[in-house]
């Protein structure tokens, strides 16, 4: 169905190719996972599928790509969408109409489906994607993950041949995400429909795959082969498979089924080791955390990283008053014009708590936290961020008190360079010049003042969006699905960073679907529902607690209390030194 044949890009200004040595067949009626770290290549190869690479991206493509006999050098992205259908990591991107029931339309008028279909087909994606409540609602108005879920449902309503996904669960709730992997499980087994996907989150989709693609390095050749065969040798793999390596299990388990059938033993030696894993501040560098023995990274103590010191003292030698609480909201409700987005929210952040709030999309997490940064006035109910009424408070004086990385970064950068956005930071924080600078160099060490924020990596763009936030200083930071687009490397550098600034003290408040991320960083989840908290509580007895956010170490452990991988190795370390 899809053939490379010695395929290379390059694009104009580089030397070196993006892609290269590309050489093998995708048959039809597979789902075919591409995998590999950030940069590789990975979104160049989904775009010579559609042919946007290279008369959209530019740059030169050498060999071909033909899908369905096709030719994308000489067939334009129009003249295959009846063939293949794109959704690109980015939703907003992919919109053109204004309405969930218009926009899954829009494909099928362009292609000139009769009324009677299209109505049918409309039906049809409304149910199978849980999507049938939203039908009316303006796309503006939804959350991250039912975007993506109307993004997808836009090119399935044209039935294409060929489905090219880059990231397609990255905003999905774990519910939302299996409904539609089952989705395109069902396109490829009964209706013969050839699916290449890109996903950074393995654990969820690499027990669907026929195939899997792997790109280890920029303008390396890939390597191809079955899923288990892959990630062997996978530099990026879920933890069901870091944990199958870590205890010996051949064949690898690819899915928590296969892993939990394996793993009586690995139970009986944990067991009997008499260790527990610590909470959650503690597993940076405590004996049985499973992270080799180092301290958390402090990010610079004074100056431009840390809080002001504090003695504890006031001029007499007294004791000072107690700071305010980072963020408190009592009875909080907000109400749209049809919706009620929370409903008599109550939650405290205390200082260097780190909390998770998780719940399906659209549950009210992202409402939150703009309410915090004070983007919504409160219906009912209060909201104070170090003591201010964050919707009364000039932004001037609030982004002192809290910050927040929104779900796509690139909302907030608005530079045509690093550099013009770190003299904006440094202003708009009223910090000395070149505070800002000196985070990036903390946390994107290597790049360039003249480099353009759009030609990042979504990390890269993550962190320098942090750098943004934190150069005011703030005690109070918000994330918004922060490890969406990340790779596993990636993701261990920021839970680094973001434990260093818990240790600071720092409070860090995370909305996010990733249970690994929530498992290994925070000490709190709270959990909302239909925008009521229905769960607030210890990381380790709110996870374990619910199916549906539980992390895979979890459950293939149950009832043992070990949520992560790295907690699993270092139990095994210890309990081998005192034997």
């Amino acid at each position: 169905m899809i053939r490379f044949e010695q395929v290379s890009v390059t694009y104009d200004d580089t030397a070196a190719p993006a892609l290269g040595g590309v050489d093998l067949t995708v048959p039809e009626g597979e789902l075919c996972l591409l995998v590999g770290p950030s940069g590789v290549g990975k979104s160049t190869l989904l775009g010579t599928v559609s042919g946007l690479v290279p008369h959209f991206t530019g740059g030169t493509l050498h060999g071909r790509v033909t899908v369905a006999g096709r030719d994308t050098r000489t067939h334009k992205p129009r003249e295959l969408t009846d063939v293949v259908g794109t959704v690109g990591q980015d939703p907003l991107a992919h919109f053109v109409t204004d309405t969930v029931e218009d926009e899954l339309a829009y494909g099928m008028e362009s292609l000139g489906v009769a009324p009677a279909v299209m109505r049918r087909r409309v039906e049809e994606t409304l149910d199978l994607l849980g999507l049938a409540t939203l039908r009316d609602r303006p796309i503006a108005t939804l959350s991250g993950g039912q975007q993506q879920r109307v993004a997808i449902g836009s090119v399935l309503t044209t039935h294409p041949k060929v489905l090219v996904l880059d990231e397609p669960t990255s905003a999905l709730d774990p519910g939302a995400a299996e409904e539609v992997l089952a989705v395109l499980q069902r396109l490829v087994h009964d209706l013969g429909t050839t699916v290449l996907m890109a996903e950074h989150r393995l654990e969820r989709v690499v027990q669907y795959a026929d195939r899997v693609i792997l790109l280890p390095a920029p303008g390396a050749a890939p390597v191809v082969g079955d899923p288990a065969q892959i990630m062997a040798v996978s530099p990026v793999h879920p933890p069901v498979v870091a944990l199958g390596k870590l205890a010996g299990w051949s064949p690898l388990p690819l899915s928590v089924r296969d892993a939990r059938r394996a793993a009586a033993p690995l139970r009986e030696r944990l067991t009997t080791s008499g260790l527990r894993p610590g909470p959650a501040s503690e597993r940076a560098d405590e004996p049985g955390s499973g992270q080799p023995r180092k301290p958390v990274r402090r990010l610079r103590a004074t100056g431009a990283w840390g809080l002001a010191p504090n003695s504890g003292k006031g001029r007499a030698g007294e004791k000072s008053p107690e700071p305010p609480t980072p963020a408190q909201t009592t009875g909080l409700t907000i109400r749209h014009t049809h919706l009620t987005a929370l409903r008599d929210v109550d939650l405290t952040v205390r200082e260097g708590e780190t909390i998770a709030l998780m719940g399906r999309n659209g549950a009210g997490k992202s409402t939150l936290l703009r309410t915090l940064v004070g983007a919504h006035r409160p219906t009912t109910g209060s909201v104070r961020v170090g003591g201010l009424k964050p919707h009364s408070t000039a932004p001037a004086e609030l982004l002192r008190h809290v910050g927040l990385v929104p779900q796509e970064p690139r909302d907030l950068l608005y530079a045509d360079t690093v550099a013009g956005e770190c003299e904006a930071a440094d202003g708009d924080a009223r910090a000395e010049p070149g505070t800002c600078r000196a985070l990036v160099d903390d946390l994107l060490p290597g790049v360039a003042d003249a480099t353009h924020p759009r030609d990042l990596s979504e990390g890269q763009r993550l962190a320098l969006a942090l750098a943004v936030v934190l150069t005011a200083r703030p005690p109070l930071i918000l994330l918004d699905e922060p490890t969406r687009g990340l790779d596993y490397a990636a993701k261990e550098r920021l839970v680094e960073i973001l434990r260093g600034l818990a240790a600071e003290g720092r409070a860090i408040v995370l909305a996010t679907h990733d249970v690994e991320l929530a498992a290994e960083l925070a000490h709190r989840v709270v959990v909302i529902a239909d925008g009521e908290v229905v769960a607030d509580g210890p990381t380790a007895e709110v996870v374990v607690a619910s199916p549906a956010f539980a992390p895979q170490v979890a459950k293939i452990l149950a009832p043992l209390p070990w949520l992560t991988v790295p907690q699993v190795r270092g139990a095994l370390e210890a309990a081998e030194g005192t034997a």
